[in-house]
């Protein structure tokens, strides 16, 4: 099914019409709460990724506040690559928070419509009871991942400033410049971390209340 997945993504970005997607996967016997599913999962896991890249990244720059000899542009190029890294991954965290917040917009859309087509009462309340409960579940998982990522901006920011500042000043007093930067810059990663694994426990809450 993820080969599909990825098919029908790929057609659909092309395309650029996520309705004919949805009904493009619902012809295959994939419907919204399985491709719902899939986007909590994918952003759950592109957080994780991003975590490794602060913590990577912060620790390349910590190495390099302690540099005693050497290479200094080989020691930035490494710096440079982490944050490379760490801007990738904070890109690819918001691209899947917008996927998923897409297609839970469509699915608890189509739900509410089709609450419309019930003839028994009691069916009919105890789907929109569901709507209801899911949606709230949904709006917290959704909240989560929002602060998450918010806080991602001021360590992106932070890793930039940094990097541009080696970039044009790749000296050993401009190492030491930065060296009061790092601890700030670790309190930044340990609060979006923690957010982060904060969203990615309501990952999980939320595809248990689907499920």
């Amino acid at each position: 099914m993820r080969v599909v997945l990825l098919f029908l993504t790929s057609l659909t970005l092309l395309t650029g019409c996520q309705s004919a997607y949805y009904a493009a996967m619902e012809q295959v016997g994939v419907h919204k709460r399985d491709i719902m599913v899939d986007r909590v999962e994918d952003a759950a896991s592109a957080q994780q990724e991003a975590q490794t890249q602060f913590n990577d990244a912060l620790e390349a720059l910590t190495a390099l506040t302690q540099f005693d000899g050497g290479e200094l542009q080989a020691a930035y190029d490494t710096v440079n690559k982490h944050y490379q890294k760490s801007e990738a991954a904070v890109t690819q965290v918001r691209d899947r928070i917008d996927a998923l917040d897409a297609v839970a917009q469509a699915l608890f859309s189509e739900w509410d419509e089709e609450l419309a087509l019930y003839t028994n009462p009691r069916l009919k309340r105890e789907s929109a009871q569901r709507l209801r409960a899911t949606q709230a579940e949904y709006q917290r998982l959704y909240d989560a991942m929002q602060r998450a990522e918010r806080t991602m901006t001021p360590v992106l920011n932070t890793l930039q400033d940094n990097r541009l500042y080696l970039k044009h000043n790749l000296n050993a007093r401009a190492i030491g410049a930065l060296q009061g930067e790092f601890k700030n810059l670790a309190g930044d990663i340990d609060r979006a971390i923690a957010d982060m694994q904060r969203a990615i426990q309501a990952s999980d809450r939320f595809i248990q209340t689907l499920n």
